[in-house]
């Protein structure tokens, strides 16, 4: 009965979405049938195929016809594809909505062609390359894997009643804590089974005199997104959300707002480096009405830390970009609700190993434009598009990660996939890694490390295993990214696809943001915009579908000097990760220190062009300094006095885009009052900059 009232919830929601009509009105979820900004969804056969591909992925057993590839009206180049031009529609939603999750399948054939890859198809057929990404091997017949033992193959963990998954007796030796600590208590049960409601009850001083209760606290609540925050702020909470492809709406963004306001000067939001929101100051008795809260907007915070899938990345401009290759929106919302399992709970991707005080944290982005925002080569899992016979899909690239000790770009798996069957390989990835990967090693924690270990052909055949139908196509010669294209800026006034509009982005120092700024962001989405806003992995927001005739007004908002479309040239690509002021691993303080240390380098030295500048308070790297051109890594040091003060290595040479490139180590354990004088030198050396006084002097 259960099952066909979800169904029947999810039908008349898609039906309701066939329905509306177009026009920019405020949607109710983020994960609605994302298309077209605002465009229409097509008939009511086609959603009720959607419909029925929701059910299924409720229900483990049927999951495995996601491994049959539905009928696809969707390619690009010369093959059939319906298209529908104009905006996107709102949905009605219910007091408690389930978040809709659409199947690839019935979404691509609504995203219309891009020129670039139909310029491809041209080329292809006159025989002309395009760069190679992915140096794929084509051959018919698979190469045969290097010998790995049996018993090194054995799957390590096992089902245990109510699905969740443990970690078997034979391989228990040698583990670190956090691992003992999810063998004696489920972590997704304090949601699944409502065991966050009475650990709500309960007074700080009682949790902390008891152990299991105390890592309910301290550890199994991240698995629902909460962090305490027991340095720092003692009884407090970061709430970190997922957002896939970092789409909101104003309704959402206004409900976070008024969550942090409660909080005074407590509460605040920051903007992730995975495309998200992370809100402070929660209070534990709060946690059931905030969880609530969150559904009836169409939020979850389910699954967004520890050893959980991250939120999948994608496209910032998906939709609205006229050089775009595909829109991600759909996938990455797929692949959300995949992971979660519609917000609900999805035990079979929730124990993804951890060791000690680090989780075993997994990436995953889909590729839309050639500029590549969604930094495919630091993910673990990266869709590029590519063409293979005539069919839109995805090349695959597997083990990107930054950690402590070691850092390493993407590398190929040989493996293709059609548009229209993603979810399978997304699973078998994390199957392999969660049966195989090892549990007690510090240093050897990330994908990349399973991979090393059994080689890339024997991960991939242990993934090919793991698919629906045994199989896994070998990877498209060429995937569609051209490897010539300048980066664009996204921030500042751009015109979209759809004729009339642009799409306005908006720097946000160092990513933070008070409730008063997000009331008003909601606002300007509003009155300005659709109702939507976009969130970017450089810790900024997009403002998309503005009427042109609206952009003057919209400019001369006042928030528009704090959150200024046409920040300098250092600041628009500054990136600092939380830092010592509430992060209990931090080394450093990074946030404000990276606007003080950047305003007084602008001082010194004038540069001709953006130079992106990330700060992290510890090797964890959560600000990704090894992306950045300059990246700094709190630690600590002795100055010259003999005193131990905050320091930083600095990395210099990381690039994002066609030519990524992860930084190298320039100079290590630099006390941060001695930072200024050898960025500006930098900035002189490698990026071109002029020193102020020369300028002066020749003005």
């Amino acid at each position: 009965m259960e099952r066909r009232l979800l169904c029947f919830r999810n039908k008349q929601a898609a039906a309701e979405t066939a329905r509306s009509a177009s026009g920019f009105s405020t949607l109710k979820t983020a994960h609605v049938m994302p298309n077209e900004s605002r465009g229409q969804i097509g008939n009511s056969a086609s959603v009720a195929g959607i419909s029925r591909r929701i059910c299924l992925l409720e229900h483990p057993k049927s999951q495995e016809t996601l491994g049959q590839r539905a009928p696809s009206r969707s390619t690009i180049n010369n093959h059939t594809l319906d298209t529908h031009d104009g905006h996107r529609h709102s949905t009605a939603a219910a007091a408690q909505p389930e978040p809709a999750m659409a199947s690839s399948a019935s979404l691509q054939r609504f995203l219309p062609p891009s020129p670039h890859a139909a310029a491809a198809a041209s080329r292809r057929r006159s025989g002309r390359a395009r760069p190679v990404q992915c140096q794929a091997v084509t051959t018919s017949s698979s190469p045969s894997p290097p010998a790995v033992s049996e018993e090194r193959l054995e799957r390590r963990v096992e089902q245990r009643e109510g699905g969740y998954w443990v970690l078997k007796e034979k391989f228990r030796t040698g583990l670190n804590p956090q691992e003992k600590v999810k063998l004696e208590k489920e972590p997704m049960g304090l949601f699944m089974e409502d065991g966050i409601k009475e650990l709500a009850k309960v007074p700080m001083e009682e949790i902390d005199a008891n152990k299991l209760s105390k890592d309910d606290v301290d550890v199994r609540l991240k698995w629902l997104g909460l962090f305490h925050r027991r340095k720092h702020q003692y009884g407090r909470f970061m709430m970190r959300l997922k957002l896939p492809n970092g789409v909101t709406t104003s309704e959402q963004t206004r409900y976070l707002a008024s969550v942090i306001d409660a909080y005074g000067e407590n509460g605040c939001a920051d903007v992730t480096t995975r495309q998200n929101w992370q809100i402070r100051g929660v209070t534990l008795p709060d946690v059931p009405a905030i969880l609530d809260g969150l559904r009836a907007v169409g939020l979850t915070s389910l699954q967004s830390g520890m050893d959980n899938v991250r939120n999948p990345v994608g496209n910032p401009l998906a939709g609205i970009d006229p050089d775009e290759i595909v829109d991600t929106r759909p996938y990455t919302n797929l692949l959300s609700s995949y992971i979660t399992k519609n917000s609900q709970g999805n035990p079979e991707f929730t124990n993804l190993q951890r060791c000690c005080d680090r989780p075993r944290k997994w990436n995953v982005c889909v590729v839309g434009t050639h500029d590549l925002y969604e930094h495919p080569h630091i993910n673990d899992l990266a869709y590029m598009p590519a063409v293979k016979d005539g069919r839109f899909g995805f090349n695959l690239l597997v083990g990107g990660f930054i950690s402590p000790k070691r850092w390493g770009e993407a590398l190929p798996l040989d493996a293709w996939v059609p548009g229209d069957d993603i979810l399978p390989v997304c699973g078998a990835i994390l199957e392999a890694f969660r049966d195989l990967g090892n549990r007690g090693n510090r240093q050897k924690t990330r994908m990349m490390w399973l991979i090393d270990e059994l080689g890339m052909e024997v991960f991939r055949s242990e993934v090919e295993k793991r698919m629906p139908n045994g199989v896994l196509d070998r990877a498209a010669p060429e995937d569609l990214i051209d490897k010539t294209w300048q980066r664009r800026d996204y921030l500042g006034v751009h015109p979209q696809k759809q004729e009339g509009l642009s799409y306005v982005g908006l720097h946000v120092p160092v990513g933070r943001v008070q409730a008063s700024d997000m009331f008003d962001l909601a606002r300007l989405a509003d009155e300005y915009g659709s109702g939507e806003l976009r969130l970017t992995v450089e810790q900024n927001i997009v403002l998309p579908n503005v009427r042109n005739e609206r952009l003057d007004a919209l400019l001369a908002e006042p928030l528009l000097q704090k959150l200024s479309p046409q920040p300098s040239l250092l600041l628009k690509g500054l990136v600092a990760c939380t830092g010592n002021q509430f992060c209990g691993q931090a080394i450093i303080e990074t946030k404000m220190r990276a606007l003080n240390v950047t305003q007084e380098v602008e001082k010194r030295v004038s540069v001709p062009r953006p130079v992106r500048m990330h700060w992290t308070g510890c090797p964890n790297s959560c600000g990704q300094v090894q992306v950045a051109d300059i990246g700094f890594m709190g630690c600590l040091t002795k100055d010259s006095s003999g005193k131990i003060v905050e320091a930083a290595d600095i990395f210099v040479g990381g690039r994002v885009g066609s030519d990524s490139h992860l930084a190298d180590v320039y100079k290590k354990s630099v006390p941060c009052d001695e930072i200024v004088p050898i960025v500006a030198d930098l900035l002189v050396e490698k990026f071109g900059a002029v020193p102020r006084e020369r300028e002066e002097d020749e003005e």
